[in-house]
């Protein structure tokens, strides 16, 4: 995947669970699970802003693009 996601460094870093992030942004833990794995294929901004305010950190430190181009498999018809 092009962007990595670093929300569990951040976690560690900030001393606190997915399940009290979750809490505190109003998501499930299914849901930051699959952000967390990297396997999401979108996520809100509105939700990137409250997991930020939260964590007290900017989107580039748990959002980082790796340089390379991701691009979408082809569907056959």
């Amino acid at each position: 995947m092009a962007i990595r996601i670093y929300l569990d460094e951040i976690l560690k870093e900030r001393h606190m669970t997915s399940k009290e992030l979750c809490r505190l942004v109003g998501i499930t833990e299914a849901n930051l699970s699959i952000l967390r794995s990297g396997k999401a294929k979108g996520v809100r901004f509105g939700t990137v802003n409250r997991i930020c305010y939260y964590l007290q950190c900017d989107v580039g430190d748990i959002l980082k693009f790796d340089g390379k181009l991701e691009e979408e498999p082809e569907h056959e018809t």
